[in-house]
C-alpha cells in the first residue's frame, strides 16, 4: 500500500511518455481531440439554455401548474448527465488504461453518439434522464485519455497547456456551439438540438480516426494499480476542491435562462447571447488556467477561486441590470474555467502512478459539482426563494472549495516537513 505521507512529494513519479511528431501532425491531432471536447461541451451544456423547453415538453402537467417547479424538476436532466460523468470517468479510465489510446478514444466517441441519439428520440422524461446518464459515462474518460495524448504530443513542461488545449473544445462550445444549438432548439425542438450534437460527434470520430497517432497505453497498468489513487488523501482533497467549489458555478449556470428572463427581465431570445458571454469568459479562463497551472498552480488556484466568489457577489448585486448581468456572467466564466486545468494538473501531480484515472477524475470532480449545484439550486427554488437564491448557494459552495484547497496545501506542507525531518538528505 502506498504511503499517503509520501504522495505530496512523489519526485520519482513517471511522467507521460513523449513522442516526436511533425508540428503539423501535432496540430491536426490536437484539433481532432478538441473537436471531441467541443461536442462534449455542446451535449453537456445545451440543456441549460433549453431548460424551459425541456420542462414544457417532457413535464407538461407540472409546467401547467408551476413553471418554477417544472424548471426545477427538469434540472434533473443536468444532474443525471453529471452523475454519469462521476460514475464513468474513474471506472472506464481504470479499465482502459492499458489499451491503445486512439482505439479507446474512438470507442468512447461511439458510445457518446449512441447516447446522444437516444436522448433525442426517447419519448418520456424518465427515459431521457436515463439516456443523459448513459451518454455521460464516457465523458470524463475521453477528456482524461485525450489529456494524456495531448501531454505526450506537447512534450515536457507543457502539461498544463496540453490539458488546456483539450479543454478548449469544451469552452469554445460555450461560445459558438451551445448558443447556436440553443437557438436551433428554440426555433424548432430541443430534440433537433441533440441530433445536431450527435452529428458533431460523428465528425469528431472521423477526425480522431484519421489524425490521432497510434499511441500505446500503459502495458503495465492494471485496474488495481489505477485504483490505488483512491488511497491517497491528497487525491480525495483535490477531488473535493473541484466537486464542491465548482458546484458554485454550476448552481448559477444551470438556471441562467430563468435568471435572464425572470431577474433581469429580458426576452428569451437573449438567452443565447448570455450563453455566448459565459462561453467567451470560459475560453479566456481556460487558456489562462493552463498557463498558470504550469507556473504557480497552488497560488493561482486559490486566487481564481477568490475571483469566482467576487464575481458571484457582483451577479447577486447587479443581475437585475443588463450590464451588471453580462459583466457578471463573463467574469464568472473566466474565473470558473481557469480552475479546471489547474485541478486536472494537480490530480496528475498527487496520484502517483495512477495517471489515467487521475486525468479522468477531474471530470468526475467537476461533474459532481454539476450534479450538486442543480440539486441545491432546485431545493431553494422549490422553497420559494426565487431565482436569485441559486447564486447565494453558489457563493457558499465556492467558499467551501477555497477552504478545502487551503486544507490540502497545508497538509501537504506538513507532510513534506515531516519527510524532510526524517530524511534530511532527501530534503
Amino acid at each position: 500500500m502506498t504511503s499517503p505521507t509520501l504522495s505530496p512529494a512523489a519526485p520519482s513519479r513517471p511522467q507521460p511518455a513523449t513522442h516526436v511528431f511533425s508540428p503539423w501532425r501535432v496540430r491536426i491531432a490536437l484539433l481532432a481531440l478538441t473537436l471531441g471536447g467541443f461536442g462534449i461541451g455542446c451535449t453537456e451544456f445545451v440543456a441549460m439554455g433549453l431548460l424551459p423547453n425541456l420542462a414544457h415538453d417532457l413535464l407538461p402537467a407540472v409546467y401547467a401548474v408551476s413553471t418554477e417547479q417544472a424548471n426545477a424538476q427538469a434540472g434533473l436532466l443536468v444532474t443525471a448527465y453529471a452523475a454519469g460523468v462521476v460514475v464513468g470517468a474513474p471506472t472506464i479510465a481504470a479499465v482502459a488504461a492499458r489499451f491503445p489510446r486512439k482505439i479507446v478514444l474512438m470507442c468512447l466517441l461511439g458510445m457518446i453518439i449512441v447516447g446522444t441519439v437516444a436522448s433525442a428520440v426517447l419519448p418520456s422524461f424518465g427515459l431521457v434522464v436515463l439516456a443523459r446518464f448513459v451518454s455521460a459515462l464516457p465523458h470524463g474518460a475521453y477528456f482524461g485519455i485525450a489529456a494524456l495524448v495531448a501531454a505526450s504530443l506537447m512534450g515536457p513542461g507543457k502539461r498544463g497547456r496540453g490539458v488546456a488545449l483539450v479543454l478548449a473544445g469544451l469552452t469554445v462550445a460555450n461560445v459558438v456551439g451551445v448558443p447556436v444549438i440553443t437557438a436551433i432548439g428554440q426555433a424548432t425542438s430541443w430534440r433537433v438540438s441533440y441530433l445536431v450534437v450527435a452529428g458533431i460527434f460523428v465528425l469528431a470520430l472521423i477526425a480522431v480516426t484519421l489524425s490521432v497517432p497510434n499511441l500505446p497505453g500503459d502495458p503495465t497498468a492494471t485496474m488495481r494499480q489505477e485504483l490505488t489513487a483512491f488511497r491517497r488523501p491528497q487525491v480525495w482533497l483535490t477531488v473535493g476542491i473541484g466537486a464542491i467549489g465548482f458546484g458554485g458555478f454550476f448552481c448559477v449556470y444551470t438556471y441562467v435562462s430563468p435568471i435572464v428572463t425572470e431577474i433581469t427581465g429580458l426576452p428569451v431570445s437573449v438567452v443565447p447571447l448570455a450563453l455566448v458571454v459565459i462561453g467567451v469568459g470560459m475560453t479566456v479562463g481556460n487558456l489562462l488556467g493552463g498557463w498558470f497551472a504550469d507556473h504557480n498552480l497552488k497560488r493561482s488556484m486559490v486566487g481564481f477561486y477568490v475571483l469566482l466568489v467576487i464575481t458571484l457577489v457582483e451577479l447577486l448585486l447587479f443581475a437585475a441590470n443588463p450590464v451588471g448581468l453580462f459583466v457578471g456572467l463573463l467574469m464568472v466564466g473566466v474565473a470558473a474555467a481557469s480552475i479546471s486545468p489547474m485541478i486536472q494538473t494537480r490530480l496528475m501531480d498527487v496520484a502517483g502512478d495512477s495517471q489515467s484515472i487521475a486525468a479522468a477524475l477531474n471530470h468526475s470532480a467537476l461533474n459532481f459539482g454539476n450534479a450538486l449545484g442543480p440539486i441545491l439550486g432546485a431545493v431553494v427554488l422549490t422553497m420559494g426563494f426565487g431565482y436569485v437564491a441559486p447564486i447565494w448557494v453558489g457563493v457558499g459552495l465556492t467558499l467551501l472549495g477555497i477552504a478545502i484547497a487551503l486544507t490540502s496545501f497545508a497538509l501537504e506542507r506538513r507532510d513534506r516537513a515531516r519527510l524532510a525531518a526524517v530524511t534530511p538528505a532527501a530534503a
